[in-house]
Order: C-alpha cells, then structure tokens, then sequence
C-alpha cells in the first residue's frame, strides 16, 4: 500500500482528497537553478552580523520572543521608505505565511480569491487551506495582463481576495501599475482586498516601478515581499507586507502566538542593517538574468522580458527532454508544465554557463 492509498484511508477533508503536496524537486546536482534562489549565499560580512546577533539572543531562549517584533518593522519599513512606519509592516515565516495570514484574515468559507495563471502555484493551494474558494482569471496568450482585462473580470467575477503577482512567477514579467490600480476600482464593490505579491521586486529592471508607489489612500491595496530572493535567506524564513494599519491589526486577529522566533527576528534585522552588502549581488544576478535572454534569442528560443531573477522561454519541442538532457548534465532547472516553456534561475557567471552550454548541446542534437 502506497502512500496516498494509506492518506485516502484517512478521515481527510472531501477538498484534500487526491491533492499532492507543494515542492519543486531537491535533487543533489551541481547545478540548482530551478527555485529562484539567490546562488551566491551571504557575503562574509552580513555573515558574521547575522551570527553575532543571533548569539546574543541565546541566553534569552527560555523566554517567548517580542509577540509584534517591533524592531523587525521597524527597520524594515526603514529599507522600504515610501513613508512607511512600522504601523503599516507586517512579517511571518515567509511571505507564504503572510499570503496565508490574509487568506485567514479576508477569505474562508463563502468568500474567493482570484488569481491570474500562469502565475504562483501556491494561491490556490494557499486558498483551499484556508477553505476560500478560487476563481482562475485569464490572461492573453502571451500571458500578459492588461488593466482593461483584469479590470473586468474582476468586475464579473465579485471576488474578496485578487492576487496580482509582479514580477509574475513563472513568467517573470512586471504589471504595469495601471493593472493594480484598474483591479483596486473594480475591486471596490466587493471591498476586495488586492495583494500586489512582489517577491522578486528587487530585481526590476530599470524604470519598473513598485506598488509600494500606490498604497497612500488604498486601504485595500497590499504589497508582498520576502527576503529569500535578493537577501539570500530563503533558509531564513522570513516575508513581510507593507498596508494599511488597519491590515496589520486584522492579521494579529488569526496569527499564531509568537509566530516570529528571536532567531528569525535576530537574522532579519541584522541582514536590514547589512543590506548594502547582501544585495550588492543582485546586480550581478541581473548581469546574468538578461544575458540568458540575450543568448536564449541567439539559440532560436524566445524567452519572455524579465523583471526577476528567472528567465521563462519557449520555443521548445519536448521542453522536458530538454530538462533531462540538462540533468544529466548536472544543471537543475524547472519545468513548469506549460507546453514549449522550461524556467531557469539565474546564477553566478559559472552556474550560467553550465545552463547555456548545457542547452546549446542539447538544441544541436
């Protein structure tokens, strides 16, 4: 008896029967470029900030840690400016937590989320957890998303919770902020609560601007983020959200006691007040981003524009022969079930390489 035969022998929630857990597989290779991590680890420096933080909180382990980690949004609404205070932050153990929290908050029984596929594979998964119903938008077959369509659908579809994912995962492309403002109005009837999901927001191009930019007087407009990408810590566990106040005084209604240990409290703040140095790869990484597009295009293959810290291409006639062939050679890189496309992170200068050359051999076979 395998073991999904022994869960279905469970009392499980009738929603949960014959689902499969979330996870991108974590296979031993040389090369790991399919979950958008940050490659290049913590710098030396943030480094030792993080462990001599941390080592000043050992001694006080036995007592519960700051329940509204005042010093954690503190400083990070000090590294998002816009005029943020820490009465408009918000934090958990990642910005799936923080999705979570909201979907505890403003969705349930009776009430949907919307989210717009292609786009992160947990926002449904995320609304079945919390009972929400999910309503699935569309968008054009370039899988961009206009104001005017999303608008409407919107409109139509009457939900409490909408997900704007931008830079979008997994096409890694950015709304313009004419979408999040056009879904905010058609938003207002249901009084839905828009989450503007940035977790790769550092990684913008030039020019992209941030929904941050909107949040003054949209008490229903959330921005998302995390530290796992441009900070390095995905191991850290730690996202955030910048709202309204009255958003934060409504997740401390459905948080857990204590959510934030003093250990991840200790490890963000000193990664804060050292982000010079943790992001100073991330220009690096978006060397190689838009190099894998420029060589991409050499190879015949059409990779999407990206604003994050992965390339989305197609073009492909077996995407997952292509896969494997890139696994055989030791480059782990992800496919994302949509017809012709693969996704691949962009590493250091090396793990790119690896990436290209591997997939240069494999299109000349």
């Amino acid at each position: 008896m395998d073991q999904f035969e022994r869960l279905r022998q469970l009392p499980l929630r009738d929603d949960l029967r014959g689902l499969r857990p979330y996870g991108a597989p974590q296979l031993n290779v040389p090369v790991l470029l399919n979950v958008n991590e940050n490659t290049h680890g913590v710098p030396t420096d943030a480094k030792e900030a993080i462990l001599a933080a941390v080592a000043q909180e050992l001694d006080g382990l036995n007592r519960y840690p700051d329940r509204e980690f005042t010093v954690l949004r503190q400083e990070l609404a000090a590294y998002l400016g816009h005029g943020l205070t820490e009465e408009n932050l918000w934090a958990a153990n990642g910005s799936n937590e923080v999705l979570q929290q909201l979907l505890q908050a403003f969705g349930g029984p009776g009430r949907t989320a919307m989210g717009f596929p292609p786009t992160y594979s947990m926002y449904p998964l995320l609304a079945s957890g919390t009972g929400t119903g999910y309503v699935a938008g569309v968008r054009e077959d370039d899988f961009t998303l206009t104001a005017e369509s999303a608008a409407e659908q919107v409109r139509r579809n009457g939900p409490n919770i909408v997900f704007l994912c931008s830079p979008n995962n997994p096409t890694g492309t950015a709304l313009g902020q004419d979408v999040v403002e056009a879904v905010y109005q058609a938003g207002e009837e249901a009084q839905a609560i828009i989450i503007v999901d940035e977790a790769y927001a550092e990684f913008a191009q030039t020019g992209t601007p941030s929904a941050l930019n909107l949040l003054k007087g949209r008490p229903r407009l959330v921005v998302s983020r995390t530290m796992s990408k441009a900070f390095a810590l995905a191991g850290a566990r730690l996202g955030y959200l910048a709202g309204a106040p009255e958003v934060t005084d409504a997740l401390r209604l459905v948080r857990l006691p204590y959510h934030l240990s003093a250990i991840t409290q200790a490890t963000a703040v000193a990664a804060l007040r050292n982000s010079t140095s943790l992001l100073a790869n991330v220009e690096q990484i978006k060397v190689q981003r838009d190099r894998i597009v420029q060589e991409l295009k050499e190879l015949g293959l059409t990779p999407a524009p990206s604003d994050s810290n992965f390339v989305f291409f197609g073009g492909l006639e077996n995407p997952h022969e292509a896969w494997q062939a890139l696994l055989n050679d030791g480059v782990l890189i992800r496919d994302v079930g949509i017809p012709g496309h693969l996704r691949v992170t962009a590493g250091t200068e090396a793990e790119t390489t690896a990436f290209l050359t591997g997939l240069r051999t494999f299109l000349a076979r």
